[in-house]
């Protein structure tokens, strides 16, 4: 059986057709974003703009994996998408930079129900053995977007205006609905109790504003931005010790495992791949045309890599997956480095870079399965939202602090704080590979873990 057979087809076609619409939404508006700042008079909230859809993610995360538990995906998908589409639609409309940020607080919370439903649909409408092949399907919709989405942003910028880049996505987003709503995932029949309490709400909240006082602070724009650093720090990560299950910042065994190797596996790729075109500009003076190269063969090899994970026959252990592609993010990454060594010819630091993608895409698609896997039919939502919570704190934490490191270097030597940060982005990776050791857990009669680690069921959010 295929993901591509009959009975799924429509479903696949519409899962990648939304996955291809969120990668080219977040490449386009990173071309056109310094067009916006300058039409809106927004410079001074450039850095907002970025973290703002990551704030409200953090809570559209905690309430839509308990009611896409409840409900089913499909009023989840329904409601991420309307509210994505209203965010998208004010932000092409705005006429100030207030009303532009108000217009990404709802893009990215309907972005984030929008991927918790995704993950809900991949567990319910296909079956187990089908499951790594869809997320690797999932992966290559970020492909083309990689290798064409900045150059389409930018031509319908110049020709149209920066405006139409989002005002275009509402006709493409309902069209992937569609698709993914003939999959015949209904409402639940007998709802069960949501597990969201007050208590979990406020502490999704209390995250979402650590990991906005942390990206804002960053830039050190202003004075006491290092006690807004500092604030947000303690917000974010208190409030995600509380959110997350027990374990999963310290190698707990099994399912936490999975959810830190996962956050700091993305954590360190997005913190190298942020880095490495400094290294390319600053140190070796290559055009953006080319750095754009060097990163979109990190895109392919990624893509490669959950390919590979879901039909190699020699890579049928799932845990052995996840180690070897921690591992080889860890390589790729130091290897990428080299950039900065101007003796070193390109070719290496390029290869090295796609080792690293390889490794990613082994690792991050494995992983997704193996939470679906873990979770029973109940507790899919919030084991996908306790997935992705994870990868939204530790990712925005780690960049935020990364933007404060290099902000001291900036002025007097831009390649050393930047060539510093890859080598932060090496340990991150090194620290996921000894996580990614503790992952497989002991089978106990066929106990599940989802009552073990919904979503605010943790030590403190449950009492």
């Amino acid at each position: 059986m295929s993901p591509w057979s009959r009975r799924y087809a429509s479903t696949t076609i519409g899962v990648f057709s939304l996955a291809f619409l969120f990668a080219f939404e977040a490449l386009a508006v990173a071309t056109v974003m310094p067009d916006v700042v300058r039409d809106l008079d927004g410079l001074g909230l450039y850095a907002v703009a970025f973290a703002a859809p990551l704030a409200t993610s953090i809570l559209a995360l905690v309430v839509a994996g308990p009611a896409a538990d409840r409900l089913g995906p499909l009023p989840v998908l329904n409601v991420g998408l309307v509210v994505f589409c209203v965010g998208v639609v004010v932000a092409g409309l705005a006429p100030t930079m207030p009303v532009f940020i108000a217009g990404r607080l709802l893009h990215g919370a309907g972005g984030g129900a929008l991927g918790i439903a995704l993950y809900v649909v991949i567990a319910e409408a296909y079956p187990g053995d089908l499951r790594p092949r869809v997320f690797a399907i999932l992966t290559s919709a970020w492909v083309l977007p990689a290798v064409v989405g900045p150059s389409i942003a930018a031509g319908v910028a110049a020709v149209a205006g920066w405006r139409w880049v989002f005002l275009a996505v509402p006709v493409l987003a309902v069209a992937a609905w569609w698709m993914v709503r003939s999959a015949g995932l209904g409402r639940r029949e007998a709802p069960g109790p949501s597990p969201l309490s007050s208590r979990v709400l406020w502490l999704a909240v209390a995250a979402a504003g650590g990991v906005l006082a942390v990206s804002a602070g960053g830039q050190r724009g202003f004075t006491g931005w290092w006690l807004v650093v500092a604030g947000g720090v303690v917000l974010a990560v208190g409030a995600g010790l509380r959110l997350l299950p027990r374990g999963a910042w310290s190698g707990a065994r099994g399912v936490p495992s999975m959810i830190g190797t996962r956050g700091a596996v993305g954590a360190s790729f997005t913190l190298a791949e942020v880095n490495l075109p400094l290294l390319l500009v600053l140190g070796r003076d290559l055009p953006l045309v080319a750095v754009g190269a060097v990163l979109t063969s990190g895109a392919v090899t990624w893509c490669a890599g959950a390919m590979l994970a879901a039909r190699w026959e020699r890579l049928a252990d799932k845990v052995l997956r996840v180690r070897l592609g921690a591992a080889l993010v860890a390589v790729g990454i130091a290897g990428s480095a080299l950039a900065a060594v101007a003796a070193v010819p390109l070719a290496v630091p390029v290869a090295f870079w796609g080792v690293g993608g390889l490794g990613i895409g082994m690792a991050f698609s494995t992983i997704s399965v193996l939470v679906l896997d873990a979770a029973d039919g109940g507790s899919y939502g919030s084991s996908s939202s306790a997935l992705q919570l994870n990868d939204y704190l530790v990712t925005s934490t780690v960049l935020a602090l990364g933007s404060v490191v290099f902000a001291g270097f900036v002025d007097s030597a831009p390649v050393v704080g930047a060539t510093l940060l890859v080598g932060l982005a090496v340990v991150v990776a090194l620290l996921a590979s000894v996580t990614a050791a503790r992952i497989r857990q002991p089978q106990k009669g066929g106990q599940g873990t989802a009552g073990m680690w919904p979503v605010g069921a943790g030590k403190t959010a449950s009492s």
